[in-house]
């Protein structure tokens, strides 16, 4: 088990973790750019529209996922999206080990857009491409470019490590292996 510390990883052992094997994070278009401080800038694979209704019952054997369909870039690599709800895939693949969690939030320059990004807990021992819910409130819309930066991973240590991490549903999604 890692050694851990109350807080959050800093810029040093994020650097660290992504140099390791496995590295904490893979497939990122800039880590000079993305590297922060206090986590990692995670950026804009792609857009879907939400295409009929969801449900999710006591048990997961119960829930339905609405569709998705990927809404197509322009040349310049950019979407023009009018006000609503829209399920948001990121670039990098993230492998948490079984001591280390991650919040994702969204950067601050959605927030100055009229633009949220809600997301879940990245649980210790998850592994993938995660996706999240980007919700454009500003009535003008919000123009998003591909490979946009979008939100930051923070990442914070457990008081121990877990005895069994995520095994959920969406473990390796987005992946070759998922």
């Amino acid at each position: 088990m890692e050694a851990t510390s109350p807080g959050v990883l800093s810029r040093q052992k994020i650097e660290e973790m992504i140099d390791a094997t496995p590295p904490l994070i893979t497939a990122m278009p800039d880590v000079g750019t993305q590297i922060q401080p206090n986590g990692v800038d995670i950026t804009l694979e792609a857009v879907s529209s939400f295409e009929g209704c969801g449900t999710i019952a006591v048990s997961n054997d119960n829930r339905i996922l609405p569709e998705t369909v990927d809404l197509t870039y322009q040349a310049d690599g950019s979407i023009h999206l009018p006000p609503g709800p829209y399920h948001v895939r990121f670039n990098e693949i993230v492998a948490l080990p079984d001591w280390l969690m991650a919040y994702a939030r969204p950067r601050s320059s959605l927030l100055r857009s009229g633009v949220a990004l809600h997301t879940a807990v990245w649980d210790a021992g998850y592994s993938g491409r995660g996706a999240s819910l980007m919700v454009v409130y500003n009535p003008a819309g919000f123009t998003v470019h591909r490979n946009a930066r979008i939100a930051q991973l923070v990442f914070h240590p457990l008081s121990s490590a877990t005895s069994g991490g995520y095994a959920g549903a969406y473990q390796h999604e987005g992946t070759p292996s998922g």
